[in-house]
């Protein structure tokens, strides 16, 4: 999510990261202290495992689906103001921390890439001046993204080495599909066919300020009456399950099984079952 775009005010309270930090309890029968993370600013499934990529004010860290938590990886403490995955790479945008590697960028990372899901990372593009604090890949690799400073579309469509800008947009969140780039803005959700070039509204969608691509092609996002909200094949939408408080952070896992940060912490809602995989402490 960015934090520039003129939402109304009821949006920008609920896009604002209340939570102080999530962590995941400890393990029975042992004295291991669980990793404190702070300010979560995205999740994502890891391709690979069944586990969660955190991104949070303090690095990467994993979740394992019995709330493991770990991390940073890599030990890499940037602020993950921005995150996606694309195919088995991992792109982030944000800020170092005080042990971040200098040539990763400063004040701003610009977009790093790591491809070795988080053990190191290498500066690709825009190094020491741009933060993005929204960031997304389609599913033909193109990446999309928002700066912090700015209210243009930035596209790209080679892996983030070069960018070239799109239609103003103030938008909280982005989220790309084979029919196009939809975006979570003031006015509603919109719809871009063109790459980014222009959008126009989605008739009939709730108001949203997050968004999520499910497996199947469908949208899924958190709407700013507080609750899960899911689109099927026929482009309707249904009002599913509340959130407690304000939601850092929201992906869709499956076509039925979405992960959101809210005040309880990291917690997974599937039809038949919610779980806190990582309370707040």
């Amino acid at each position: 999510m960015n934090r520039y775009s003129p939402l109304p005010a009821f949006a920008i309270a609920l896009i604002a990261v209340t939570a102080t930090g999530c962590a995941a309890p400890q393990t029975s029968g042992t004295d291991a202290v669980p990793p404190v993370i702070e300010h979560i600013h995205g999740v994502a499934a890891d391709p690979n495992s069944e586990n969660l990529f955190v991104a949070t004010h303090g690095g990467i860290f994993t979740l394992t689906p019995e709330g493991a938590l770990a991390g940073p990886i890599g030990g890499y403490d940037f602020d993950a103001m921005g995150f996606t995955v694309l195919d088995d790479a991992l792109l982030a945008s944000g800020h170092p921390g005080t042990q971040t590697p200098a040539e990763l960028g400063s004040p701003n990372l610009g977009v790093i890439r790591s491809d070795d899901f988080g053990e190191t990372w290498s500066p690709i593009a825009l190094t020491g001046t741009t933060d993005f604090h929204t960031l997304t890949a389609g599913p033909d690799g193109t990446l999309y993204g928002i700066a912090s400073d700015g209210v243009d579309l930035l596209i790209s469509t080679d892996n983030g080495r070069e960018w070239n800008r799109g239609a103003t947009l103030a938008a909280a969140d982005l989220a790309a599909t084979n029919d196009g780039l939809y975006a979570a803005a003031e006015e509603g959700l919109l719809l871009s066919t063109d790459n980014g070039a222009s959008f126009a509204p989605v008739a009939d969608a709730p108001l949203l300020y997050a968004l999520d691509v499910r497996p199947d092609g469908t949208l899924a996002g958190v709407g700013t009456d507080g609750a899960l909200w899911s689109q099927n094949t026929e482009g309707t939408w249904q009002r599913l399950d509340p959130l407690q408080g304000a939601a850092q952070a929201f992906t869709a896992i499956g076509d039925d099984s979405f992960v959101v940060v809210d005040d309880r912490g990291i917690v997974q809602i599937a039809p038949d079952d919610t779980t806190v995989l990582a309370p707040v402490r």
